[in-house]
């Protein structure tokens, strides 16, 4: 729907044409839940845009507040005003009536965008890139679990049955049968998509039992991280509608493998359309070399944004099955965080597999960009490629949210680009969560520790 008209006068034509009559008004929050309000359409559109507190973006996923929230956020809890992204506008294909679904971006009455908002993070990462003339080009890969309902969080997960009556297979990847066992799920779930617009290429059997990947097409950060964001909460509805739950915890059982999200990255010249990964003479450029380096140098330190809750960390334990527990390299190595598929020259890319498929989408995206832009800027060497199998180079990631937190903190560079106030409060919130967790008595400790110490 991008046009330069008046978007009041492009919605109104939208809704008309499809009898839409109440509209979802959303935008993704710290941990990349929908939030927003229903209203309707005749409301929506004749009442001016909707207005939400900016105290949305210092929640903690279970709603709180950190104890230090004025330090980094207006007490007042001052309004912001909600601008619809027009090319965002979308059916809501489970809804009863004739829904729409539009993504908004936020601003403080005095027209000050709000810097705390995710959307906003990226696009400031997206402008330093423009700013060279160069545009990103990415495409996500995400896994997902689906598995039984569950009402009681003391009680394990477990994998759904199937059509056959038995669990979703494991360790079967790329098993046919496994995605057959869910087929009237995957059929309602390619035509919410399509609804959608969303661009949605492969799904695979992983690792794990009821474990799916799903890939996107390549295309503009932005709209890929909307696409992401609007697939999580389809996905959510579809099992939910089948009887079951689907979930994109890192490591939602103890003894199935994490779930990712895998981000391929390259870069393009604005003017020329051409690959600046790619050099002259066909071979993997410098500035390829030096995206590369400072994804090696910043990731470490940015890991807060790539793992972003407790449960993340279990995911990344050593041992853990197709896990990169470290910043290496390689060509069409899955062994190490960051892969470069094999393909032509004009294809040249990095896939970094170190973000779990918990994290919100705009600022996984925005680290990882960040993290390369940094590198290009300071001219970072890479260390030379990994042939050999990636986990013998140890473990060079954060092994805990609370240090990876430490890092972010104290991360000059990514705090400059991702935002001082935006990195304070998301700093801030986690710190809530791990507090949080930690009062939290688990069953292990119940078990091994209640009669013996």
């Amino acid at each position: 729907m991008t046009t330069e008209s008046d978007p009041n006068q492009v919605m109104q034509q939208w809704f008309r044409e499809r009898n839409i009559t109440e509209v979802e008004c959303i935008l993704p929050d710290m941990t990349g839940t929908p939030k927003g309000k229903i209203m309707p359409a005749s409301k929506y559109l004749q009442s001016g845009w909707p207005r939400m507190p900016d105290s949305i973006f210092i929640q903690t996923a279970a709603g709180d507040y950190p104890d230090d929230q004025h330090q980094v956020w207006n007490p007042v809890d001052q309004d912001m005003e909600l601008l619809p992204d027009l090319d965002t506008v979308r059916l809501v294909p489970w809804a009863d009536e004739p829904t729409a679904q539009v993504i908004h971006d936020c601003a403080y009455l005095n027209g000050d965008p709000v810097d705390l908002a995710p959307r906003h993070v990226l696009r400031r990462v997206l402008d330093l890139y423009a700013e060279r003339g160069w545009r990103p080009v990415v495409a996500p890969e995400v896994e997902f679990f689906l598995v039984r309902k569950n009402t009681d969080p003391d009680y394990p997960l477990e994998p759904p049955l199937g059509r056959s009556g038995r669990p979703g297979v494991a360790h079967q990847a790329y098993s046919i049968d496994g995605l057959n066992e869910f087929d009237p799920l995957f059929e309602r779930m390619y035509d919410y998509c399509e609804a959608q617009e969303l661009d949605i290429d492969t799904l695979v059997q992983e690792e794990g039992s009821g474990q799916m990947e799903i890939n996107f097409q390549h295309g503009a950060p932005m709209d890929l991280c909307d696409q992401v964001f609007l697939f999580k909460r389809t996905l959510r509805e579809v099992a939910l509608k089948a009887g079951i739950y689907g979930t994109f915890m890192a490591k939602p059982m103890e003894n199935e493998p994490g779930s990712s999200l895998h981000i391929h990255q390259s870069v393009v010249d604005i003017e020329t359309g051409r690959n600046i990964f790619m050099g002259d003479d066909g071979q993997p450029s410098r500035l390829f070399n030096h995206f590369i380096g400072g994804l090696q140098r910043y990731i470490p330190e940015g890991m807060a944004f790539l793992a972003p809750n407790v449960n993340s960390y279990r995911r990344l334990m050593p041992g853990n099955e197709a896990t990169p527990i470290n910043t290496e390299w390689g060509y069409d190595n899955r062994t190490v965080g960051l892969r470069v598929p094999h393909g032509s020259a004009e294809s040249t890319r990095v896939e970094m597999r170190i973000a779990g498929a918990d994290v919100n989408p705009y600022i996984a995206m925005a680290a990882s960009l960040a993290c390369g832009y940094l590198g290009i800027m300071e001219q970072l060497d890479p260390r030379p490629p990994m042939r050999d199998v990636g986990y013998k180079a140890g473990h060079q990631l954060p092994y805990e949210l609370g240090r990876a937190l430490e890092a972010l903190d104290g991360c000059a560079p990514l705090r400059d680009i991702m935002g001082e106030r935006f990195v304070s409060a998301y700093v801030a919130a986690k710190r809530a969560e791990h507090t949080a967790y930690f009062r939290v008595i688990s069953s292990w400790e119940r078990q091994y520790l209640l009669l013996r110490v």
